[in-house]
């Protein structure tokens, strides 16, 4: 596998996402809970089933939420690594809303340089990576992913530098709208005055930023390393910032603890109101 063919990551994002919504469309999603009472089902372990036999041959390590949780003793000398959400957004995903997606992205040095994000409900990718910028492609029932390049890109719409909406947009979590966040929500309202707030599950809210649905995306709120390393990579080529709340720095992943800083997606506006 080329290791920045992004058609083949989209189809291995797509793959996980048939597997999801075998389970999805089932009548018991087999829904337990880990120790830290956050919930699992079996379609988190299919997912992840699929995309660690697609990703194996590429030799590059992975890490991933459902997978065994690497000693940073260890992973500390990983250059370039696979960070793998299987099914981020599973409490969208038990309420059956379709708010959950399947995250792989690849990181270099601490930072993303590669991200496919898919929502299998909708059939939508999301893609972008330092090579080819950011895109979005929608797939039609059964269609499936380009098996050609030129045909992959002249299906996607590029994302960057997309026309924003008139009036400023918050995108804020659907489940996890914390006091910090209403505050932030309230801060915008004093600059621009009235806001638009979009809620929405999992990392779709970083894709809605990258795609110029919203402008901003405040996570005053926990959140882990592969819950948005890919959506980074979607927004960051797509023009956005995304960045640490209190020390305005890039997001960094691979860090000892995996746990995110609270952290701001932000579209930059240019001279053209864009």
């Amino acid at each position: 596998m080329d290791l920045l063919n992004i058609k083949d990551i989209i189809g291995t994002a797509v793959h996980a996402g048939s597997e999801i919504l075998q389970v999805y469309k089932s009548s018991d999603i087999g829904v337990e809970f880990k120790s830290d009472q956050s919930p699992l089902t079996e379609a988190d372990r299919r997912s992840h089933k699929a995309i660690l036999e697609s990703l194996s041959p590429t030799n590059i390590p992975f890490l991933s939420e459902e997978g065994e949780q690497m000693a940073y003793a260890e992973r500390k000398e990983w250059k370039r690594f696979w960070l793998i959400d299987p099914l981020d957004g599973t409490k969208e995903f038990i309420k059956r809303n379709g708010e959950f997606t399947v995250n792989i992205a690849l990181i270099e040095e601490g930072v993303p340089i590669l991200g496919v994000v898919y929502v299998p409900v909708k059939r939508t990718v999301y893609f972008g990576s330092s090579e080819v910028g950011s895109y979005k492609i929608i797939l039609g029932d059964n269609e499936p992913v380009p098996d050609d390049m030129q045909l992959l890109f002249g299906k996607a719409q590029k994302l960057e530098g997309m026309d924003m909406n008139a009036s400023y947009t918050i995108v804020a979590s659907r489940s996890h709208l914390s006091s910090e966040t209403e505050q932030f929500i309230d801060d915008k309202k004093k600059i621009y005055g009235e806001v638009n707030i979009i809620s929405a599950g999992s990392s779709l809210k970083l894709c809605l930023v990258a795609e110029g649905s919203a402008n901003v995306y405040p996570r005053l709120a926990p959140t882990m390393e592969w819950d948005t390393a890919a959506g980074h990579a979607v927004a960051k080529f797509a023009g956005c910032q995304v960045y640490d709340f209190e020390t305005n720095q890039e997001l960094h992943y691979n860090k000892e603890d995996l746990h995110n800083p609270w952290f701001v997606v932000e579209r930059v506006l240019t001279s053209s109101g864009q």
